[in-house]
């Protein structure tokens, strides 16, 4: 979760959104301080028949015709994701997570709604959620997104993402972190360093992507008489270089493509998803967050799966010409990032939690080991906390 500064720009790396009814956030930050600008309770979806518009009645009253039986969708398709909205919501979360797991796309069809639905509205958005658009995601993880989409507020901390892990930093002691410290392995003392410095540690709590927790910890021995505890923090690739013998989930990668305009195609802070497939999503972030542009620019991003191609970003603004349905010739790319496994692959079945324990004194955490959102890396962060806590009191 980063932001990065350019030409007054704040660029978050990938499309990013904050949910405030995660457990772990209402519990580890300060939301007050984040400033945060909330996004439109609901959705444009784009399809062949054209836009259609889909909002939380209770908090959009004003888009409720949209949930008239027949007008959007079919009156058994409401009834359905009333259905399933309802027990999602009103069942404790414990209840959700001991469910048997099957994919998005079968859950969604046990709870009677149409293919033609799931194709038009559900689908698109959900590809933007998971990064795939197969719909073969853990059910279970889709409950509980589902879940805390209607009782949380999906929106963006007005500096940026970055304000999230930067407002965690904030509580370390001083001299505790390091930033821009490469490692180059894990040893028996500990920690060794790019540039041959070495931090000397008990307890070593790889905190990557799963790709280079693997490289990092290959379950070494750790000598008697320390008690420090070190974390090593990077992308998921680098934990599986650092951890040999990790199993190493497959990861959904994503491009994020920043443009300005000269005026907003969209004056609402309100998502649009892309039934085509074109593009994931795309929404003009100066609606949501004036402070992501100087005063009077628009900022507009855009994500597609995949990495960036060749003529990618020729073929995105063509999209976006169709999909606000305005002239995108004179829009400049002020950004354009690649973030690869930026979420792990969850197939069912999926265990929403696994310990942090790899091996004496070695550690490793992340969404690869519980879920892919906040709130499974806080999750993961926690539990890794907790139990190298544990284990250096029993010595």
């Amino acid at each position: 979760m980063r932001t990065d500064r350019r030409d007054g720009f704040r660029l978050d790396r990938g499309f990013q959104v904050f949910n405030t009814s995660y457990p772990q956030v209402k519990r580890r930050l300060d939301l007050r301080r984040l400033r945060l600008r909330p996004f439109t309770p609901g959705l444009v979806a784009h399809s062949d028949t054209g836009p259609v518009r889909l909002a939380d009645p209770t908090r959009r009253p004003d888009w409720a015709g949209s949930l008239v039986p027949g007008r959007v969708l079919p009156a058994r398709d409401l009834a359905a994701l009333a259905a399933l909205t309802a027990r999602d919501v009103l069942l404790p979360a414990g209840v959700l997570k001991r469910r048997p797991d099957r994919s998005t796309s079968a859950a969604l069809a046990r709870a009677g709604v149409s293919a033609p639905t799931v194709d038009r509205i559900l689908r698109p958005f959900l590809a933007g959620v998971f990064l795939e658009d197969r719909l073969e995601t853990s059910a279970r993880f889709f409950h509980l997104v589902w879940r805390s989409m209607v009782r949380g507020t999906l929106c963006l901390p007005a500096d940026g993402i970055g304000a999230v892990p930067a407002q965690l930093a904030e509580g370390l002691p001083d001299g505790v972190l390091r930033r821009e410290t490469a490692v180059r392995e894990i040893n028996p003392s500990g920690v060794l360093l790019a540039d041959g410095g070495e931090v000397p540690a008990a307890a070593v709590v790889v905190a990557t992507d799963a790709a280079t927790a693997a490289r990092l910890l290959p379950g070494l021995p750790v000598p008697d008489g320390r008690t420090a505890a070190v974390v090593v923090a990077t992308d998921a690739a680098t934990a599986a270089r650092l951890l040999p013998g990790l199993p190493v989930p497959d990861g959904r990668t994503v491009t994020t493509y920043h443009h300005t305009a000269s005026r907003a195609p969209l004056a609402e802070p309100t998502l649009v998803v892309d039934g085509s497939g074109a593009v994931l999503n795309t929404c003009v972030l100066t609606e949501v967050a004036p402070t992501y542009a100087p005063p009077g620019a628009v900022l507009v991003s855009t994500s597609v799966l995949g990495a960036d191609r060749p003529g990618a970003g020729d073929t995105v603004l063509r999209r976006l010409c169709e999909l606000y349905g305005t002239d995108t010739r004179d829009w400049q790319q002020v950004g354009v990032h690649t973030v690869e496994g930026a979420l792990p692959v969850m197939r069912p079945p999926w265990p929403l939690s696994r310990t942090t324990r790899f091996g004496p004194g070695r550690y490793v955490c992340g969404d690869h080991r519980a879920t892919g959102s906040v709130q499974g890396a806080l999750a993961s962060g926690t539990r890794a906390a907790r139990e190298v806590l544990t284990d250096l009191a029993r010595g």
